[in-house]
């Protein structure tokens, strides 16, 4: 394959999954849209220089979901991101997102915001973007009991977290 051949398929990737990758990094960083396009400008980068090693029957989706969790999760990780918080602009809101606004989708933002990056992206992985335990494993690089564990943890805290009344928080299992 030559590299312009393999730029041009990059490129038409990244035009076709671009705004998807967007609102699953948006859920990932719990309405931090700055964040968002951050991990994706990163995760981005880091496919472009991987893409040979692509596998055409994973296809780039699972790589890049891969890519996205391990950005948050190293950018978490950073010494700044405890002492600072940049924005462009001062939110008139207390959170400033673009994907589907309402009042439920902050609330569930905040939600989202309250659980680690992992079991953050556990949770998205598997009910936004609803792929099986094995696919979330493997994205997340996590055994399955992992996934399974850091979904159901993440599952009751946000129907805590969400439901008016907490006496019927839990559903039956």
């Amino acid at each position: 394959m030559t590299r312009a051949s393999r730029d041009d398929e990059f490129r038409a990737y990244v035009v076709r999954s671009r705004s998807a990758l967007v609102r699953t990094a948006t859920l990932l960083t719990a309405g931090d849209a700055h964040l968002a396009e951050d991990l994706v400008q990163t995760a981005l980068t880091r496919l472009y220089l991987a893409w040979p090693r692509v596998r055409p029957a994973e296809g780039p989706d699972s790589y890049t979901r891969r890519i996205l969790a391990n950005a948050l999760i190293d950018e978490r990780r950073r010494p700044y991101w405890r002492r600072e918080r940049s924005h462009a602009d001062v939110p008139e809101h207390a959170s400033d997102v673009s994907i589907d606004e309402g009042p439920e989708l902050h609330t569930l933002l905040a939600a989202l915001g309250e659980l680690p990056a992992g079991m953050r992206a556990a949770v998205v992985f598997r009910h936004v973007h609803e792929l099986s335990v094995a696919e979330t494993a493997r994205a997340l690089g996590c055994s399955e009991g992992n996934v399974k564990s850091q979904t159901a943890r993440g599952l009751d805290h946000l129907r805590a977290r969400l439901t008016p009344n907490p006496m019927i928080s839990r559903s039956p299992r």
